[in-house]
């Protein structure tokens, strides 16, 4: 089994363009509707717009409009150019590249274009305490 998370999203295609500009992702689908972004041939997040009626019960009305209290974590083993693509993006940058001695790993913390919570992080490291 592996996780392949679903994020509802104002704009797809620019949500699609966010993922690909900051974490490198390539698209797989693309469209208006819904998205499959991969990266190293495997599927790592879906997109799909909130007004698509044919998946009444991916969203509610009723609840928040954003993943409050969801982060969307990815591992990468290229951290520094993710931290980089992001800045040059101009991406909202929450924490800057940080060392994290509970997880063993570095990360940067970024908001999208949808106001998910968006964590990189680099491969667990034992040596990092």
């Amino acid at each position: 089994m592996k996780p392949m998370p679903m994020l509802v999203c104002a704009s797809v295609s620019a949500s699609s363009r966010w993922y690909q500009d900051v974490l490198g992702l390539t698209s797989a689908h693309g469209g208006d509707e819904y998205e499959m972004l991969m990266s190293d041939g495997h599927l790592v997040l879906q997109l799909h717009h909130a007004d698509t009626q044919h998946h009444d019960h991916l969203f509610s009305r009723e609840l928040p409009r954003t993943g409050n209290g969801v982060a969307v974590w990815f591992e990468s083993d290229t951290l520094p150019e993710v931290a980089e693509r992001a800045h040059a993006s101009r991406a909202e940058v929450l924490l800057d590249v940080h060392v994290n001695p509970q997880a063993h790993h570095s990360e940067i913390w970024l908001r999208d274009l949808d106001g998910y919570l968006v964590v990189v992080s680099s491969p667990f490291d034992p040596s990092i305490t």
